[in-house]
């Protein structure tokens, strides 16, 4: 598979070239480029197809010049897989000369290219929630303003024990890094505030039905599930089929009810609570625009997907600015990014950790239907959290990584 090579929105590049195009911007050599990594065929194509269209409604509404600087992208598909994402990293770098990285969607996909993105010393703003990149094994080139993978996590797994009141939890979730690692922070928070867990399930990512897995779910009052892509609504369908909605509730991370999933959803998912970087409801005026662009252009309530890129795109543009659009110095470019406190984005006011990381607010919402629509509902904002939750940074990263057996289950029945 090709690279695909866009300028996205080439129609309103070429309207902006000519009227009243500042001499500054004539003057410029060549376009600022965007090397966009997602994900546009397989189970995962749905979160990679919505972070080309968070970047497109982004750059429209810049008019594809950010601080003064035009503005080339080329979108990548990697396949959804760790060779697809390393193999689309270099064409992008070495071949296409790329400023800056954004994407991709999949952990493992993150941790394949990480090494190379080192080496090659190119800026990349990532989705993908893979922990230790900013962790135990924090890559300086990387900066991370969506969630790593335990980041809600941790917040769901609080949130399910001291205001569900869940005592006994099954987790489900890929068998795969993103999965490990969102039900590892669940269950460690969880089991501090007394709850257990008391089975852990791990379809694999191309799992065609996930009955036989939910029949092993047993005697619990609630499930956490860490599934992304389309599968969240496989699971929670067959879940509705078995006879379990309304009788044992379901808990998600930040892919398990995305917003711009919910009308592919029916009744299965009413009532079903997550916790996420980002609400479609969230009340910032850049939200608002971006909400109100993508219903327009995508007729889609958008997601954390699509918020991820739209918000990338918000870095990349505060970054120019800060260097006068001046980007040769891949450095100085790396430091203006890591620098970067923005106030007005769709997910709202946040920074960056000394690791790359972002702190900023994550939202609980429970899936309701209101006027014939299902939506997400905010019912409760954590703020400021870090990737370390409450725990002391250095602390944290002398423990392993999260993993399949990492914290250890010691309730498992």
């Amino acid at each position: 598979m090709t690279v695909e090579r866009r300028t996205i929105l080439k129609a309103g590049l070429a309207t902006a070239a000519s009227v009243a195009m500042p001499t500054v911007l004539r003057a410029q050599a060549a376009p600022f480029r965007i090397g966009l990594l997602t994900v546009k065929t397989g189970p995962l194509a749905q979160g990679g197809i919505q972070m080309e269209q968070g970047l497109a409604t982004f750059l429209k509404e810049k008019n594809n010049i950010l601080a003064g600087r035009k503005v080339e992208v080329i979108v990548a598909d990697t396949g959804g897989n760790p060779a697809g994402a390393r193999t689309k990293a270099q064409e992008v770098v070495e071949r296409d000369k790329v400023n800056i990285i954004l994407g991709p969607l999949a952990a493992f996909e993150l941790l394949a290219l990480t090494d190379y993105v080192r080496q090659q010393q190119i800026p990349l703003i990532s989705l993908a929630a893979a922990e230790d990149v900013t962790q135990r094994s924090t890559n300086p080139w990387v900066i991370r303003p969506s969630a790593t993978s335990g980041q809600c996590s941790h917040v769901m797994g609080d949130y399910a024990a001291k205001e569900m009141k869940l005592k006994r939890v099954a987790t489900i979730c890929e068998d795969f890094a993103f999965g490990h690692e969102q039900v590892g922070a669940f269950l460690r928070v969880f089991e501090e505030n007394g709850g257990k867990v008391v089975k852990k399930l791990w379809p694999p990512l191309n799992a065609p039905d996930f009955t036989p897995f939910i029949a092993q779910i047993g005697n619990v009052d609630g499930v956490f599930m860490g599934f992304a892509g389309s599968n969240p609504l496989k699971f929670l369908r067959a879940y509705a089929d078995l006879g379990l909605k309304g009788q044992i509730p379901v808990t998600g991370g930040w892919t398990a009810l995305d917003d711009a999933l919910l009308k592919s959803f029916g009744d299965e998912a009413v009532g079903a609570m997550s916790a996420t970087f980002y609400t479609s409801d969230h009340n910032t005026e850049s939200n608002k625009r971006f909400v109100a662009a993508m219903a327009k252009d995508y007729d889609v309530i958008p997601g954390a997907y699509s918020a991820g890129m739209y918000i990338a795109g918000q870095c990349v543009e505060a970054a120019i600015a800060k260097l006068d659009g001046k980007t040769d110095d891949k450095q100085a470019l790396m430091a203006a990014l890591k620098g970067l406190s923005l106030t007005d984005t769709p997910r709202g006011a946040f920074s960056f950790d000394q690791n790359g990381n972002v702190v900023g607010d994550v939202f609980i919402r429970r899936c309701e239907r209101q006027g014939g629509k299902l939506v997400n509902k905010t019912i409760k904002t954590y703020e400021k959290v870090s990737q370390f939750w409450t725990y002391d940074p250095a602390e944290f990263v002398k423990q392993p990584v999260y993993s399949r057996d990492y914290p250890p289950a010691k309730n498992l029945q």
